[in-house]
């Protein structure tokens, strides 16, 4: 069941919204050559306590997960598409990184990720995050009152593809409002005009997710969490929360 959110609720969501944004702008600024993904979860966690918010991903445990995650941030690197566990293994000079966080303030929940290099950038990596951040800003001006979830999906996969990038399956954006995953989902690839109406009040996780080999194999790493490239290649992520409005597209992630 898809619930619309009244004009209140809206303005609570985005209250979570800004944590998230806190959350991951700390994230980054901690990133160099040398840090680990378990100090960049540290630097979200201590945004999240300030803020008096909570961690939809901290324990979460989908029916699939072998373990619940153990941490606030999703930090997925290189290869690691999502899911990403932080861990004690230093970041280098051009890691690309993807950083995944939600919140949970006042019954109401925000989701976006972010992806950056870590020092000098690839070139070829300065382009796939540039897609991905092209891809998510495809998904949000399609999130439009009288549009459906298929031109929302359409799209950010036209992009990707343009691009000559592979795009995961079974892997995509979804609903959220009280809990982090909410109905409908939202695919990152489909067909215009298809699938459920877009209306006021509904709120979206809108997340590309680009493979830069440009193949769409993936594979789950033994800690049962992390989702790789099967051909190795690098990928990205971009992701906001947004709700659909009279008004056109409000983002509720935004800095």
């Amino acid at each position: 069941m898809v619930e619309i959110k009244t004009n209140a609720n809206l303005r609570a969501m985005r209250e979570a919204g800004r944590v998230v944004a806190h959350a991951l702008a700390a994230a980054r600024e901690k990133a160099a050559p040398g840090v680990t993904p378990r100090e960049l979860d540290r630097a979200a966690r201590a945004v999240l306590d300030a803020a008096g918010a909570g961690s939809p991903f901290l324990g979460y445990r989908p029916e699939w997960a072998p373990t619940p995650f153990p941490a606030v941030l999703c930090v997925s690197v290189n290869d690691a598409i999502v899911h990403g566990i932080p861990d004690g293994t230093p970041l280098a000079d051009g890691d690309l990184v993807s950083v995944d966080c939600g919140a949970l303030l006042g019954g109401w929940a925000g989701d976006a990720a972010v992806s950056f290099t870590v020092g000098r950038a690839r070139p070829e990596d300065t382009r796939l995050v540039a897609t991905a951040e092209e891809a998510l800003e495809a998904g949000i001006a399609a999130a439009v009152v009288g549009n459906r979830i298929g031109d929302i999906a359409h799209a950010v996969g036209r992009v990707c593809r343009r691009a000559g990038y592979g795009i995961p399956d079974g892997f995509g954006g979804h609903g959220i409002g009280r809990t982090m995953h909410e109905d409908p989902g939202v695919p990152n690839e489909g067909r215009p005009g298809r699938g459920m109406p877009l209306r006021h009040g509904m709120v979206l996780a809108i997340e590309p997710m680009l493979i830069g080999g440009g193949g769409d194999d993936h594979c789950t790493a033994r800690d049962g969490w992390t989702v790789r490239t099967v051909d190795g290649s690098r990928a990205a992520h971009a992701e906001h929360t947004v709700a659909v409005t009279d008004d056109g597209p409000r983002i509720l992630t935004a800095p």
